[in-house]
């Protein structure tokens, strides 16, 4: 190996080693600071204790919150694949005029009209339907901006199964909503398990919708719950933020392994070519 080879490779290894670094020092301190006895803003070896998770199990808010983030993920990840799955395959099979345009356009204005943008009139919309403060007020206006790039992506997987597995199954008396249960939702499966895990990740960290939606504590998600985890003098409460964390954490991390062990992120259709 000449030295021209060497030197590359020795700033290759240490570019690669800064990098990881850089995103596993976070990590570190996620890991660490919910059982050092005197959490600060730093990685460093812990003195170990459990008086953080006890006194974050003694708060019934935290505990609480995390039970409605599993509601409210689990309500509209049910509605995004349920809802998106009937669209891509109507989509998918009846030729209407204009159908990829209403797509791209729907696609479209869902990314430059975000959550942000739309607020107000989401919030009136809310009002007049008298959803202020109801958790299916949140799930319907979650599903609504996930549903466009739900319906995209799960079309292409529908329009790769064969029509005409669908046309001997109308031979034999199949009705539309069969042969979507028992013909095209098993072919697809793979593209419903990255629309169920993209939608719950997006509803997960949703902090804005749940916060001018809910008025009730006792209602709000862990998303919100965590921004009140302060002292009366305005300063964060590590012991409590840092536990918190890395308990809201663990539901996503656990959905990850099981969807990476079940499917392997290998998204293809149940056809063997």
């Amino acid at each position: 190996m000449s030295p021209r080879e060497l030197l590359a490779r020795v700033g290759r290894y240490t570019l690669l080693s800064l990098v990881l670094a850089f995103f596993a020092l976070p990590l570190l301190w996620l890991a660490t600071t919910p059982f050092d006895r005197t959490p600060e803003i730093a990685a460093s070896l812990p003195e170990f204790t459990l008086a953080n998770v006890r006194e974050l199990l003694d708060n019934e808010n935290a505990l609480r919150s995390l039970w409605n983030s599993v509601l409210l993920a689990a309500g509209t990840g049910a509605l995004v694949v349920t809802l998106g799955a009937l669209a891509a395959y109507a989509l998918s099979r009846v030729r209407l005029p204009g159908r990829d345009a209403l797509l791209y356009a729907l696609l479209l204005l869902s990314s430059i009209v975000t959550g942000t943008a739309a607020m107000v009139p989401l919030f009136n919309l809310a009002y007049e339907l008298d959803l202020i403060d109801s958790q299916l007020g949140v799930i319907l206006v979650l599903t609504g901006g996930l549903l466009p790039s739900a319906i995209f992506i799960l079309k292409d997987f529908t329009d790769a199964t064969p029509a005409s597995y669908e046309e001997s199954a109308r031979v034999f008396g199949a009705s539309p909503l069969q042969i979507v249960r028992h013909l095209v939702v098993p072919l697809i499966r793979p593209g419903l398990a990255t629309i169920g895990v993209w939608s719950v990740a997006q509803v997960w960290g949703n902090f804005l919708i749940p916060f001018l939606l809910l008025r009730s504590p006792e209602k709000s998600p862990a998303a919100v719950v965590m921004y009140t985890f302060y002292t009366e003098g305005g300063q964060p409460d590590l012991a409590l933020i840092s536990t918190f964390s890395l308990l809201y954490s663990l539901p996503v991390v656990l959905m990850f392994l099981f969807v990476s062990s079940r499917y392997g992120f290998r998204f293809h259709g149940g056809i063997k070519r």
